[in-house]
């Protein structure tokens, strides 16, 4: 299983080794769905390991929560006749257990269950002396923090063979997508713990067909290391998550559009360019940084001013003229609106707390 898991980047340049492929039902629902599901997936030569939700935790009751751990000796069987590798999600130290029985190769911790530190503590504690891979989803909401301590919780059960899905996060009013991808979010816990593998569930992060193919490509792009991917034999009549499902085929032609990168090169004028344009965005990088420790020594200046003459920190007309001003500038530069917005409300958040600490020092 070390070797499932392991990143499988493109080390050869030659080689056309992709990223690791998880696919199969967003629910076991019969024994026939299930092994035809499998063997189809087994026939396109693409998938690594199959997946099949048996536990399936509902906003509300009444949908269909799962067929339970019968469904566990069907996922055994179909692994007998593919030779796939399995891996279901678990909410409770029983489904881990239940899991555990069936020689489950792979467990994943689900969004809603990462959400909640004493749900995944439970299954942190049920873990503990088994020698098995973890796979933990980003919470629902966009809390980096508690997706972090999710992995801690489980690496401290002593699973040494940990890894991370996103599958994008709730946010209201969201319409592109069904969960929000947020992708800044994945990058920034990429960045804070880079020996752990991260696939992509473009999925739940869609919740439709018709993206699936941009949000997985957008994944490889952003060098994940592998894809999640549901399928059924029949995705219009599925008992749950009809609209996100593909058939078997359409999985691999899905696949098959993804343009594959790889994350470095053995091009001596690649590199040599690259170097040469990185070094660029470097002393430009130090160039933004001197003009921002210079803009915040105005804005204490200015704290002063407004100290002495006992005037407000926060001035609304003066914030509009900025934004305005700066949004018409940047659209000309080829700078989007929502750039400029995050860009400057991160500026005039330093700039208030600058003033802030100055009006309040004691003289």
């Amino acid at each position: 299983m070390e070797q499932i898991l392991s990143k499988t980047k493109f080390s050869d340049p030659s080689s056309d080794k992709k990223p690791l492929i998880i696919s199969g039902p967003c629910s076991a629902e019969t024994e026939e769905q299930v092994l035809a599901t499998a063997l189809a997936l087994q026939k396109t030569g693409k998938v690594d390991v199959l997946r099949a939700g048996i536990w399936k935790p509902r906003t509300r009751p009444g949908s269909f929560e799962g067929i339970g751990t019968k469904g566990l000796a069907w996922l055994q069987k179909a692994r007998e006749l593919t030779g796939l590798p399995l891996a279901v999600e678990v909410a409770t130290a029983k489904q881990v257990e239940d899991a555990l029985h069936f020689g489950v190769d792979i467990l994943w911790v689900g969004a809603r269950t990462t959400v909640n530190p004493f749900s995944v503590q439970e299954v942190a504690d049920a873990l503990r002396g088994v020698d098995t891979t973890v796979l933990i989803k980003n919470p629902i909401n966009p809390d980096l923090e508690l997706w972090i301590g999710a992995v801690e919780r489980i690496q401290k059960a002593g699973i040494s063979k940990v890894g991370l899905i996103h599958r994008g996060f709730s946010s209201y009013g969201n319409t592109q997508y069904r969960n929000a991808p947020m992708w800044h979010l994945a990058i920034e816990l990429k960045r804070r713990m880079p020996e752990l593998p991260m696939i992509c569930d473009p999925s739940h992060i869609s919740g439709r067909r018709d993206i699936l193919q941009e949000v997985s490509q957008e994944a490889i792009d952003l060098d994940y290391d592998g894809l999640m991917l549901e399928t059924h034999v029949d995705p219009d009549n599925a008992w749950s998550d009809a609209k996100q499902q593909v058939t078997p085929e359409k999985l691999a032609e899905l696949l098959d559009g993804i343009t594959w990168r790889r994350e470095h090169s053995d091009k001596k004028d690649f590199n040599s360019a690259l170097e040469k344009l990185r070094a660029q965005i470097n002393q430009v990088d130090d160039e933004i940084m001197l003009l921002l420790g210079n803009r915040m020594k105005i804005a204490e200046k200015i704290g002063m001013y407004k100290k002495e003459n006992n005037i407000t920190i926060l001035q609304t007309n003066r914030w509009n003229e900025i934004l305005d001003r700066n949004i018409a500038k940047g659209e000309k530069l080829g700078l989007t609106k929502e750039f400029i917005l995050k860009y400057f409300d991160a500026v005039h958040l330093e700039s208030i707390n600058r003033q802030n600490k100055v009006m309040n020092e004691e003289k």
